[in-house]
C-alpha cells in the first residue's frame, strides 16, 4: 500500500533540554532520570520535529537581540546553560564544564542522539512555516509550548517563538533546534522544567501502559491460539494477491449541493457477477493514490473497490495550504463533509450501476468503509457513531497540556469544534455494513457516548509505537467502549502510523515508518481482506482468518502481530485500569 502518513503538524517538545538538565532533585533523582530518558527516545525525533514544525510565523523584521543562555527552573531551583555551550557540544560533542553536570543525566548511548537532535534541519521554508504556525493548530501548539518555553520575563513564549522560528527559517543553517535558540528575541530562554516534567511524566506513563497492554494482548493472542489451533498451511494464504482479474477507470464527480468535486479510482472485478463493495478513505494529507495496493489487492479476490479523494484534506490542501492559498491544513467543515463524500459516492455508484454503464456489476447492497486515520474517524461517523462535542470541549481547553502534548491527533480532533455545519451532524450512512478504522482518531471526537451508537461490525487497527495517534488511546480505549458483539482489535508491534517504504514525504519526519513496511502493508491487505468477505461480502468461511491463530501464523519478528475480539473485552478493561481518557 502507498499510504502516506498524515503530513499533520504536532504539538513539538525541544523539552530533552529540560529532562536532561533537572534531573528531578539532581543526585537523588539521577537514576529515575536515566529511566525516563530511555522511555522517551523513541519519541524524542518525534517531540523535537514537532516542535520545529509547529512554533513558526512569519513576523516583518528580524528579532533585536538573540539567545545567551537558556534557564531551566524548578521550583526555587534555576540552573543555566550557555548557548555557546550547546553550539560547541552540537558541532565538535565537546563538553565544557558548564555542561559537565547536566550531560551525565544523558545515557552515554544517547548523547549522539541528542547532539543530532539539535542540529537537525526541518525542510519548510519561511512561507510554509508561516502557513503552519498561523493555522489554528499549529497557534494552539504555540500556547501550550508557550507555557513551558518562556521569555525572560516570565511570559508565555508564544510570540518570541513565532519570532525565533521565521528568523532561524530564514538563516542559511535553516530550521534546527540549536538555531531557533540562537534566535530567540530575548537574550535568556527560560524553560519550565516542572511543566516539562509533566508531559515528560504523562508521556512516559503512556509509553508504560501501552507496553503493558501490547505484552497482555500478546499473552492473550497466544492463550487464544492456543485454545483453538488451526492449521492455514493448506488454506488461501491472503497475503497473497487473488486471481480475479480487474479494470479500473477514474470517474470525477460533482456535489452541487456542497461544491465539491470528489475524484474518484474504481477498480471492478472483470467477472459479470455483481460484487460487493469496499470504498477506501484517506488521512490528512494524502490521497487516493495512498491506497492504490490495497485496492488491488481486494479487487484481485473479487470486492468492487472505490477510493476516493476529500478535497478539503488531502494534497491538494496541502499544497494550497503551505502554498498560502488557503488557512488551514484541514478545511473547517472537514469533518461533516468527508462522511458524506462517502455517502454521495454510494449514491452516485447506484446510479451508475443502474444505468451509467455498470450494468449491474456492482453489489451495493453489500458495502463496507476501510479509512486510515482521519479515514478512519470517516468510517466509525459513518457506521454511527455521534460526534462528542461535550467531551470535546471538556478536553479541548488551552491549559490540558499533557494531552494535547502525549496525542498529537488530539489537537486534530479539537478541529471539529471550528464546524459550522451544526445541522448536518446526521452522518451514519445505513447502507454501510461494516468499516475497518485503521490508526484512527475516535477518542474524544466520539468518546465512549459516540462510539455505543454504532451496531455494525468493527474492526480496529493500530500500532504500538504511533505517535500521531496513539494506539492506547485512539484504538485500544475505543474498542473497550464498542458494545456489538462482532468487534475486532488488531495491534502490530513497533507498528508506526505508517505502512509503505514510499509513505513518508519527509516534510514530517518525526513519526518514522514501520521497521518492516512490506510486511506492515501485508498484515493490513491480509485482514481487510477476511474481515471484508465475512462482514461485508456474507462469507462466513473466512471467520477463521480473524482469530489469533491466524494472527500467530503470520506474525513475524519485528512486527509481531496479534488479533482479540469481543470476547476479551472484560480483560482488556481490566488491564487498562483506568488509563482511558475521553471516556464519557
Amino acid at each position: 500500500m502507498n499510504c502516506k502518513q498524515d503530513s499533520a503538524v504536532s504539538i513539538g517538545d525541544a523539552l530533552s533540554i529540560g529532562q536532561i538538565a533537572l534531573g528531578k532533585k539532581c543526585q537523588e533523582g539521577q537514576n529515575q532520570q536515566k529511566v525516563r530518558f530511555s522511555k522517551l527516545r523513541k519519541g524524542k525525533r518525534f517531540w523535537q520535529i514537532g516542535l520545529l514544525s509547529s512554533i513558526t510565523s512569519v513576523l516583518a523584521a528580524l528579532p533585536a537581540m538573540a539567545a545567551q543562555q537558556v534557564s531551566i527552573s524548578y521550583g526555587p531551583l534555576e540552573i543555566s546553560v550557555p548557548v555557546e555551550a550547546l553550539e560547541t557540544y552540537a558541532r565538535t560533542g565537546e563538553v565544557d564544564r558548564s555542561l559537565r553536570f547536566y550531560t551525565r543525566f544523558i545515557p552515554s548511548e544517547n548523547r549522539e542522539q541528542f547532539r543530532q537532535v539539535l542540529r537537525d534541519r526541518v525542510q519548510l521554508n519561511v512561507n510554509e512555516i508561516s502557513q503552519v504556525t498561523y493555522s489554528s493548530v499549529g497557534e494552539t501548539s504555540l500556547q501550550h509550548l508557550g507555557q513551558v518555553i518562556q521569555t525572560e520575563s516570565r511570559q508565555n513564549g508564544f510570540y518570541a517563538l513565532r519570532s525565533a522560528a521565521i528568523a532561524a527559517a530564514a538563516d542559511p543553517e535553516g530550521l534546527t533546534l540549536l538555531n531557533l535558540v540562537r534566535h530567540f528575541p530575548s537574550q535568556t530562554i527560560r524553560i519550565r522544567a516542572d511543566r516539562a516534567m509533566e508531559v515528560a511524566e504523562e508521556f512516559s506513563q503512556l509509553s508504560k501502559q501501552t507496553d503493558r497492554m501490547t505484552a497482555f494482548l500478546s499473552q492473550q493472542n497466544a492463550a487464544d491460539a492456543a485454545a483453538q489451533p488451526l492449521d492455514f498451511d493448506r488454506r488461501t494464504d491472503l497475503q497473497q494477491v487473488g486471481n480475479v482479474n480487474w479494470q479500473k477507470q477514474t470517474l470525477t464527480l460533482n456535489d452541487r449541493s456542497r461544491d465539491r468535486q470528489i475524484a474518484v479510482d474504481l477498480y471492478v472485478p472483470s467477472a459479470q457477477t455483481p460484487a460487493p463493495v469496499m470504498i477506501i478513505s484517506h488521512g490528512i494529507a494524502a490521497d487516493r493514490g495512498d491506497f492504490s495496493e490495497l485496492a488491488q489487492h481486494l479487487v484481485s479476490y473479487g470486492f468492487a473497490v472505490a477510493v476516493l479523494d476529500h478535497p478539503g484534506s488531502d494534497t491538494r490542501q496541502l499544497r494550497n495550504w503551505l502554498g498560502g492559498l488557503v488557512d488551514e491544513m484541514t478545511a473547517s467543515d472537514e469533518f461533516i463533509h468527508r462522511p458524506k463524500d462517502v455517502s454521495f459516492l454510494i449514491d452516485r455508484l447506484e446510479e451508475l450501476n443502474r444505468s451509467g454503464g455498470l450494468s449491474d456489476r456492482l453489489k451495493l447492497d453489500q458495502v463496507g468503509v476501510i479509512g486510515h486515520s482521519l479515514g478512519g474517524y470517516t468510517a466509525l461517523a459513518l457506521a454511527g457513531a455521534n460526534l462528542n462535542f461535550n467531551l470535546l470541549q471538556q478536553q479541548c481547553q488551552p491549559d490540558l497540556i499533557n494531552l494535547n502534548s502525549i496525542n498529537f491527533s488530539m489537537l486534530l480532533q479539537c478541529e471539529a469544534l471550528h464546524t459550522t455545519q451544526l445541522n448536518s451532524l446526521q452522518l451514519k450512512d445505513d447502507r454501510v455494513k461494516a468499516v475497518i478504522a485503521v490508526n484512527s482518531a475516535s477518542n474524544s471526537i466520539f468518546g465512549q457516548a459516540g462510539l455505543q451508537n454504532i451496531k455494525i461490525p468493527v474492526m480496529m487497527i493500530g500500532g504500538s509505537d504511533d505517535l500521531i495517534s496513539p494506539v492506547l488511546l485512539e484504538q485500544v480505549c475505543p474498542f473497550t467502549w464498542l458494545t456489538m458483539p462482532d468487534k475486532y482489535l488488531a495491534v502490530i508491534k513497533k507498528g508506526t502510523h505508517v505502512y509503505s517504504s514510499q509513505s513518508s514525504r519527509g516534510l514530517f519526519p518525526g513519526e518514522t515508518e514501520n521497521p518492516n513496511p512490506g510486511q506492515a502493508q501485508r498484515y493490513l491487505e491480509a485482514l481487510s481482506l477476511a474481515f471484508s468477505k465475512v462482514y461485508v461480502a456474507d462469507q462466513p468461511d473466512y471467520r477463521d482468518y480473524l482469530k489469533a491463530s491466524y494472527a500467530k501464523s503470520i506474525s513475524r519478528s519485528p512486527l509481531d502481530l496479534t488479533v482479540t475480539n469481543g470476547a476479551n473485552t472484560r480483560s482488556i478493561e481490566q488491564t487498562l485500569g483506568g488509563s482511558c481518557l475521553g471516556g464519557s
